[in-house]
This record gives structure tokens, C-alpha cells and sequence, in this order.
């Protein structure tokens, strides 16, 4: 899922994102909260309305926003209470008022709230914050209001493989049409990210879908999926892209550096995007030594025109029962990171 934190995907137009066949976008609870408000965006008919885009949005619940805020906030049970990033005005986010929120923005999947701790975590801390994230589940439950979007649960636990364990049971008990993983790829290594999803995996339900919060690069997609994971979200391909990196067929790319000055070859000759079949690297690295405003669209439309392919590939892959080869040749030509 292509993230538009602000109701808006850094650099890529709702007309590309289309072309580019992006079936699902992300927005951001927390950033829609603070700016431009809750109440605007439901008097502007909706996010799909106000954006203008007519295919399935994911919000969060703006809790790794807040929980991100180290120095300026403080969790109760009740609740959070933080200060804006914007200006420093106090605000309150429970999970009543989480669904509030949500169901005003309107998308047709919405997060539960939780606490998305940091790593490394005591196993106390981890504790305590998993069974309050359990017990803010049951209240968002309570809380949601709308029948036309779908409400995920977010299963936490640090990296303890008990607490993974019961964060699933206790999540599993409202029957919900999906489930988030949280609090991974914030800092461990990835062994103990796949470590946990190996924990998890097995005990979640067949026929609702498995969503890995904040998880986009290419090998991290395809370990994810190995272990039965089904969506994924993540800035990292639109930010690279700003900062003149792409990813490639062959691997990564960094397209400002003066090697390619002269390349008069597409970003990745395999690719199907609007920038690969327009443009060169050579055209491209002008563009990002020029600060023009035209790089960070084109390697942003192609940076997410490649992950949705390789999401289209391993598709294909799992249709035709070769998902483990397709891994292993991907590896070959991308590399291992």
C-alpha cells in the first residue's frame, strides 16, 4: 500500500497510482487529526471524496505517531495525551476517540488503537503494554460505529514469543475481518522480525487478511509473504525516491551519483512505469542535480511501480505453486540486504 500520510501520496498524483495499479492507499489518523481536522474531511464527504480517490483507503489509528513522541506525551490506561508536532497544543487519543476519528475519515479499513512500544522493550514493559493493548482492542470494538468499514486488530508483543502468543488469542476473540502486526521493523534485526512473524503465523485464521505494519523493502516483502503475510505498508519507497535512490531489477540504484551522468538507459530496463518508458538516468540525474520538483515524481512513480510488480510477480508465483524458486532468482538479480 502506497502511503499518503496527508491524504496525498508524496509526488504521485490519484492518476498515477492508478496507472501505476495501485489497488489500496494508507492515510494517517494521527496528521488527518491535527491537520486539517476529523470534522472537515467528514463534511467534505468522506477521505475518498476529499482526495479523490474512488478505490479502498487504510487508515492507522495514529498510535506509532503519538507513541513516537517520547518527550511530549503521557499513556494512561485511559488513554494518551500528547502535544502537537504542529504548534505544541495538548490533544487526547483513546481508543473511543480513535474510532471517532476514524469513522469520521471515512476508509474501508480502519486500525484499532495500540501502543506501539519501542525496541528495545523490558519484558515488564512489553507485558503491561500488550494487555493494554488488548484491553483498548475490546473498547474499540465497542466504539466503532460504522458497519461499511472494516475494523483490524493490531497484535503486538515486542519481540517475546509469549506475548506474540497471547497478543493473537486475545486478539483473535472478537472475530475481526483482519489483523495488523505491529511494533516490528522499528530497530531489530530482521532474523528476529521473521523470528516473530514464524511465531504468529501459524496461529492466525485462514481467509482474513494479515497485514504487516510498516514493512516495504523488496526482500522484507518476500519473507513476509513466505510466511503468509498479505499486506504491507511503507514510506520507504517514496523517501528514497526524494533522496535519489531507486529500486532496480539488478538492485538499487543511486541515480544523483555522477556514474550515471551519462547513462542513457531507462532506471530499470525491465520496468513498465511512465518514468522507465520516457526517460534515462542521465535525464533523471539532471533533474535531482537541478532540484527540480519533476525527479522526486518520476522516481517515486517508479519506486512503487516496482514494488507493486514484485507484489504482482509473487502473486503469480503463488498461483503457479513456485513462490520458493521465484525467491531465490529474485535474490540473485536483486541481492540481499
Amino acid at each position: 500500500m502506497p502511503v499518503g500520510t496527508q491524504a496525498a501520496v508524496k509526488a504521485v498524483s490519484p492518476r498515477d497510482l492508478e496507472e501505476i495499479r495501485a489497488q489500496i492507499i494508507l492515510s494517517n489518523t494521527y496528521h488527518l487529526a491535527m491537520r486539517p481536522g476529523h470534522e472537515l474531511v467528514r463534511e467534505a464527504g468522506g477521505l475518498h471524496r476529499f482526495m479523490n480517490w474512488s478505490h479502498p483507503i487504510l487508515t492507522d489509528s495514529g498510535g506509532f505517531q503519538v507513541f513516537s513522541l517520547a518527550e511530549l506525551r503521557n499513556i494512561r490506561e485511559e488513554g494518551v495525551w500528547f502535544r502537537s508536532h504542529l504548534d505544541g497544543s495538548r490533544h487526547f487519543l483513546s481508543p473511543e476517540k480513535a474510532m471517532e476519528i476514524e469513522n469520521a475519515l471515512g476508509a474501508d479499513i480502519i486500525m484499532a488503537l495500540d501502543e506501539c512500544m519501542p525496541y528495545p522493550a523490558t519484558y515488564d514493559y512489553a507485558k503491561k503494554s500488550t494487555e493494554r493493548t488488548a484491553r483498548w482492542l475490546g473498547r474499540c470494538v465497542q466504539a466503532h460505529s460504522r458497519e461499511d468499514q472494516a475494523l483490524f486488530g493490531i497484535i503486538q508483543g515486542s519481540v517475546f514469543a509469549d506475548l506474540r502468543k497471547e497478543s493473537v488469542e486475545r486478539s483473535l476473540e472478537y472475530d475481526l475481518p483482519g489483523y495488523g502486526i505491529g511494533g516490528l521493523s522499528v530497530g531489530e534485526p530482521k532474523p528476529v522480525m521473521y523470528d516473530m512473524l514464524d511465531v504468529i503465523m501459524p496461529m492466525m485464521p485462514k481467509g482474513k487478511p494479515r497485514y504487516l505494519m510498516g514493512v516495504g523493502s523488496p526482500d522484507c516483502l518476500l519473507e513476509g509473504v513466505v510466511r503468509g503475510v498479505d499486506m504491507f505498508d511503507c514510506v520507504l519507497p517514496t523517501r528514497i525516491a526524494r533522496n535519489g535512490t531507486v529500486l532496480t531489477s539488478q538492485g538499487k540504484v543511486v541515480v544523483r551519483n555522477a556514474e550515471y551522468a551519462r547513462d542513457f538507459t531507462p532506471l530499470d530496463p525491465e520496468c513498465d512505469c511512465y518514468a522507465c518508458r520516457n526517460f534515462t538516468r542521465a535525464y533523471i540525474r539532471h533533474l535531482i542535480k537541478a532540484n527540480e520538483i519533476l525527479a522526486s515524481i518520476l522516481t517515486s512513480i517508479h519506486n512503487l511501480r516496482f514494488l507493486i510488480h514484485l507484489m504482482e510477480e509473487i502473486r503469480r508465483a503463488i498461483w503457479e505453486e513456485r513462490l520458493l524458486e521465484f525467491r531465490n532468482d529474485f535474490y540473485e538479480k536483486f541481492g540481499r540486504e
